[in-house]
């Protein structure tokens, strides 16, 4: 339970605001995240290395791509494309 609260302030950023309307509100989109995190972990991601919300997140949800420019072509290579292809077939069916 300590590794999941943890889990939820240092990736989630649920513990930044000042005043008590914004930490509530705050807290309640960062519950909100964890709980589709959570959800997307056990169904889409389940036997694959992404196991915390900050290697979701850093890895599936913020989409990086690498650009390769050469004489008539450009290509663009996404280092998780087939992680992220087994989640959306995962969630699809």
């Amino acid at each position: 339970m300590e590794n999941r609260i943890k889990e939820c302030q240092l990736d989630l950023f649920a513990d930044r605001t000042a005043t008590m309307r914004a930490n509530q509100l705050r807290l309640w989109f960062a519950s909100m995240a964890y709980v589709l995190l959570s959800a997307l972990r056990r169904i889409a991601l389940a036997g694959t290395r992404l196991a915390t919300c900050g290697s979701i997140r850093l890895k599936l949800l913020k989409i990086g791509a690498q650009v390769r420019l050469s004489g008539r072509r450009i290509r663009i290579a996404c280092p998780h494309a087939d992680t992220f292809a087994q989640a959306h077939h995962r969630l699809c069916s």
